[in-house]
């Protein structure tokens, strides 16, 4: 495929063997071509057919089959468009504007006996604009300047970064002290509070002081009267215990 920067570079879009010339009436600008109105069994010249392209622009030209000699050609800068147009009865026919080198135009009529041949055509002048629909969007691309905002993700002079790493980990890990620097002891089951330390180094010997605590001296009078209460105990709750029973048989 050809480029701008190529222009003085022709390449070979298509080759057909053999195409139809006819002369064409005079065009009604409110009314469609329509090749029923040639005299298509009698064309007015039959020759080869190849299409170059030279930069954007491509050629259709029409040659001797012998010779090669140039018969006419039509420069398409555009398809579809006023220099090839389609005729609304046919798929095998088309208009040419043909262009001598003094730049005078006229408008030919030409066809194809094989349908495939027609299609070959059509598709040849429909690629060569769609590549030079593309570079043309390329270039603009590549001459649009950038406008999207770029993320400065650099250090500014004299920016630093400090990373903690473990640390927090360690300081959930630690229990919690209390003011005296003794780890809090967990409270006691059921509620109940334990005595103090003074009580449990008290000799059970030595009579309670005025200031003592509650708990001290029940403590020193159960250990003073174990011995002679022992009995008496021992029989009334065993005696509690029948009378509990023998109730508990009556009420049945």
């Amino acid at each position: 495929m050809a480029t701008e920067g190529h222009s003085d570079y022709e390449s070979i879009l298509c080759v057909k063997p053999e195409v139809n010339v006819y002369r064409i009436p005079p065009r009604a600008s409110n009314r469609a071509i329509r090749a029923a109105d040639w005299k298509l069994d009698s064309p007015d010249w039959t020759g080869r057919m190849r299409v170059t392209a030279r930069g954007n622009v491509a050629y259709v030209k029409l040659e001797d089959k012998i010779s090669g000699e140039l018969f006419a050609q039509a420069p398409v800068e555009e398809y579809p468009g006023i220099a090839v147009e389609t005729v609304s009865d046919s798929s095998r026919y088309f208009v040419l504007r043909i262009q001598d080198d003094s730049g005078r135009s006229a408008f030919i009529g030409i066809g194809f006996a094989d349908r495939s041949d027609a299609f070959d055509f059509n598709v040849a002048l429909q690629d060569h604009f769609k590549w030079v629909k593309q570079e043309s969007e390329l270039i603009k691309q590549a001459q649009a300047p950038d406008s999207t905002p770029k993320l400065d993700l650099g250090f500014k002079e004299g920016q630093t970064i400090t990373l903690n790493i473990g640390q927090s980990k360690k300081k959930d890990r630690s229990r919690p002290q209390s003011s005296g620097g003794f780890g809090l002891l967990p409270p006691p089951p059921s509620g109940k509070l334990a005595p103090p330390p003074s009580s449990r180094t008290t000799n059970h010997n030595t009579q309670p002081s005025a200031g003592a605590s509650d708990t001290g001296f029940l403590l020193d009078l159960d250990t003073s009267n174990s011995n002679s209460e022992a009995p008496f105990n021992t029989t009334t709750t065993t005696t509690a215990s029948s009378d509990l029973w023998g109730d508990f048989d009556s009420s049945k």
